[in-house]
């Protein structure tokens, strides 16, 4: 029940004296009445008019809940039908990658069996009758080179630093080796592994970066190519020594892992002072074959 406001009122009235021969004197008395006035409310056609608005904003609010609803569950669900087409698109390219991985390894593998085939000058073919000298291109190393393709290569069962290792090579007439195809990388480090005793024993190739740190050139002042890299995971890492002793880093590559590479992923920075077998390279020489009839 709404609060009652009390309001007072100060009302007079005048009382006049019996006789009229009496001069009138009026005689005002005070009289305070109480007068209370209940607060406004509100009128039954407003009270009857509030509900259906309150009807009507509810309406309102519940639609506006089920718009965003609705919104929301189609974003929902066109991001779950993209999910699901990337997830198939990238099992899809996983699986061709391996496919064209496969097709590579075997096809390295192809080139390398005939590039080890090649003919070697040293080989003697008697066919008789015929001439004496055929036309028929070989290439040929000197003794304890191994022929591969048109290269021979000298492993080095001496352990030198980086520097003197490569004077060695040149004292032979070649040089540090200088990788330039992956196919070549297939074969060294297919090579090594038969070759290497322990995991340390690895071979000095002819890449540094000696002259502007991370800079790695080959030994015939080439930029390695960025395509061409074989680094093993987190190599170089530049590694300075336990107590820093080493101040310049690893400048010098060396190359080779014993129980074979992921992805023929086997070169590593190292100290160029610390001693290592090494990888020697000179062209092959170019000749032909000879026939020898009695």
């Amino acid at each position: 029940m709404p609060e009652a406001e009390v309001v007072y009122s100060d009302v007079k009235f005048t009382r006049r004296k019996k006789g009229a021969s009496e001069a009138v004197t009026p005689s005002t008395d005070s009289t305070y009445s109480e007068i209370k006035i209940s607060k406004t409310q509100p009128s039954t056609a407003q009270l009857s008019e509030d509900p259906q608005q309150a009807a009507v904003i509810k309406g309102s609010k519940v639609t506006s809940e089920r718009v965003v609803l609705v919104v929301l569950s189609v974003l929902l669900a066109a991001a779950l039908v993209a999910l699901c087409f990337t997830t198939f698109d990238k099992s899809r390219t996983n699986q061709e990658l391996e496919n064209l991985k496969l097709k590579q390894t075997k096809c390295e593998s192809n080139l390398t069996e005939t590039l080890s085939k090649i003919k070697s000058c040293s080989t003697v073919q008697p066919t008789c009758p015929g001439p004496k000298v055929i036309d028929d291109p070989c290439y040929k190393c000197e003794g304890g080179w191994e022929l591969h393709g048109e290269k021979c290569y000298y492993f080095s069962n001496n352990e030198s630093s980086w520097n003197k290792s490569r004077d060695e090579c040149r004292a032979k007439g070649g040089d540090l080796v200088k990788i330039e195809s992956r196919e070549e990388q297939t074969f060294l480090e297919r090579k090594l592994t038969d070759v290497m005793t322990e995991a340390e024993d690895k071979f000095w190739i002819g890449l540094t970066d000696s002259a502007v740190e991370k800079t790695w050139v080959w030994v015939d002042g080439s930029p390695l190519n960025e395509s061409l890299k074989f680094w093993s995971r987190n190599e170089p890492d530049n590694w300075n020594g336990t107590n820093g002793e080493h101040p310049d880093g690893e400048d010098c590559a060396r190359m080779g892992e014993k129980g074979g590479a992921v992805d023929l992923n086997c070169w590593f920075d190292a100290f160029c002072s610390k001693p290592h077998r090494s990888i020697c390279e000179k062209a092959g020489v170019n000749g032909k074959f000879k026939k020898v009839c009695d």
